[in-house]
């Protein structure tokens, strides 16, 4: 009886499914990428092996939980990508004259008030952001912000660890809380709770939809934040 038992585990133990690990350069090939950002659209400065390089760095990005949830948030951390930086087109923040310092938190501003515009992939905003970023990556972004503008891989870098350390991008779409989620996350303060969806979020959606598609996976469900 109790020999049954043991082969009966053994079974159960071997034949259970395990979750299908992947990474971004296997969801995302160079090609995929190039769909996603033709290269007579994109900027150059945005390159796939700087990209790569930089998800490397985050090992849980694009490569946790099931199979279907890795496409789904690199699906998701490019909506937002192309979204933000209009087809990788924009290195910068179009409108530089905004006012991106807050020292309420005790940050400094050294680089100037207007000096912490949006910048990279997912357009870094803000002192304190690059302060925390600066500080993740051993640099003085605070003091000079315009690095994230003059280095790719630094660019990429500072996209993927706002999403995974600086927001609740990753765990959004990993804990199945949604592509609305993440919007909320990015830039809630405008695009989030107005009773319908605003353009901009739609614009998010729109793409997200398109890239799950282009992957292979479904959206899921909760993906606007009105």
């Amino acid at each position: 009886m109790a020999f049954a038992a043991i082969i009966v585990s053994f079974i159960l133990c071997i034949g259970s499914p395990s979750p299908t690990l992947a990474n971004p350069s296997s969801i995302v090939t160079e090609s995929v990428f190039r769909q996603f950002f033709p290269s007579n659209v994109a900027n150059p400065f945005y390159t796939y092996s700087d990209f790569i390089a930089a998800a490397n760095g985050f090992p849980a990005f694009g490569s946790t939980g099931s199979l279907d949830v890795q496409r789904r948030e690199l699906a998701a951390y490019f909506a937002h990508v192309k979204h933000e930086t209009g087809t990788l087109q924009f290195i910068r923040e179009i409108n530089q004259n905004n006012v991106y310092c807050d020292t309420s938190g005790g940050v400094s501003c050294p680089a100037g008030t207007m000096a912490y515009y949006g910048r990279g992939p997912l357009q870094l905003t803000w002192n304190y952001n690059y302060d925390a970023a600066g500080r993740a990556f051993n640099m003085n972004l605070l003091q000079n912000p315009d690095q994230v503008a003059q280095n790719g891989l630094l660019a990429w870098r500072s996209s993927v660890w706002f999403w995974m350390q600086n927001s609740n991008c990753h765990t959004a779409i990993t804990q199945n809380q949604g592509f609305g989620a993440t919007i909320r996350a990015i830039n809630g303060a405008l695009e989030c709770g107005r009773g319908s969806e605003t353009e901009p979020a739609q614009s998010r959606i729109t793409y997200y939809r398109d890239f799950c598609s282009q992957l292979g996976v479904s959206p899921g469900e909760n993906l606007g934040c009105a």
